[in-house]
C-alpha cells in the first residue's frame, strides 16, 4: 500500500540477524524528528562498527521515538525465521512511545501493522528512518552476541556474532549446540543429530 506524501510520522522499520545460527532476530523502528536530522545515515552494513555506535547514540538521542524488539531463538524454532521477523517488526512498532501512522520497511514485504505500510527493496539504503532501524537493529543484536560470548564460551559469537563462519561450525561440532543455538536451521540440528556437519555454505553474513 502507497503511503500519501503528506503523511507524518512514517516509522522506518528494518531487522538484523535473520541469517544467523544463533541468537535472536531483531527489529527496530524508527521515527525520525525533521527538525533535527541526522546527517550520513545509510545501511547498516556500509558503516563501522565504531560509525553504527556513533550513530546508535544519535538516533538515541535525537530521534522522534524508537523501538526494538527481539524473538528469541525458541520462538524463532516454533514460527520460522520468516515469521519471526515479522512479528520482531510488529513489536518494534507497536512498542513506539510516539504512534506510527504508517510504516515503511525495507525488504520486499510488510507485514500488517494496523496502519498503512509499504515496503522498499533497498530500503536501508535509500530511506533515512529504515536506515536509522538498521543501525539500531544491528547494535542491539551485536551487544546480544557479545554478551553471549561470556554466557556460552567456546563457540566465538563475539567474534562472528552467530554467523555460520567455519569457526562457528566447527565450534557447534566439537561442543554441539548450546541455548542460543536455533535448533531449526539445518547445522544446528545435524550437529545435534549427528556431532557432525558440512563446513560449507554458511559463512556468508545476510
Amino acid at each position: 500500500m502507497a503511503i500519501p506524501a503528506d503523511t507524518d510520522h512514517v516509522a522506518g522499520v528494518d531487522e538484523a540477524g535473520r541469517g544467523p545460527l544463533a541468537g535472536p532476530v531483531v527489529a527496530a523502528a524508527v521515527l525520525l524528528d525533521p527538525e533535527r536530522p541526522i546527517e550520513g545515515l545509510t545501511d547498516s552494513k556500509k558503516l563501522s562498527a565504531k560509525r553504527r555506535e556513533d550513530f546508535d547514540e544519535r538516533i538515541r538521542a535525537d530521534a522522534l521515538a524508537f523501538a526494538i524488539a527481539r524473538v528469541e531463538p525458541e520462538e524463532i524454532d516454533r514460527i520460522n525465521i520468516l515469521q519471526a521477523s515479522l512479528a520482531a517488526m510488529v513489536r518494534a512498532v507497536a512498542a513506539l512511545p510516539v504512534a506510527a501512522r504508517a510504516v515503511r520497511v525495507d525488504g520486499n514485504r510488510a507485514p500488517d501493522f494496523g496502519v498503512p505500510a509499504e515496503a522498499l527493496v533497498g530500503g536501508d539504503s535509500l530511506d533515512p528512518a529504515i536506515s536509522a532501524a538498521s543501525i539500531l537493529a544491528k547494535v542491539d543484536r551485536d551487544r546480544l552476541l557479545v554478551a553471549l560470548e561470556d554466557e556460552y564460551p567456546g563457540y566465538g559469537f563475539a567474534a562472528h556474532k552467530g554467523y555460520g563462519t567455519r569457526v562457528h561450525l566447527e565450534a557447534l561440532t566439537r561442543l554441539g549446540p548450546c541455548p542460543a543455538h536455533r535448533r531449526s536451521f539445518a547445522p544446528v540440528r545435524a550437529a545435534a543429530d549427528q556431532g557432525r556437519l558440512a563446513l560449507d555454505g554458511y559463512g556468508v553474513e545476510s
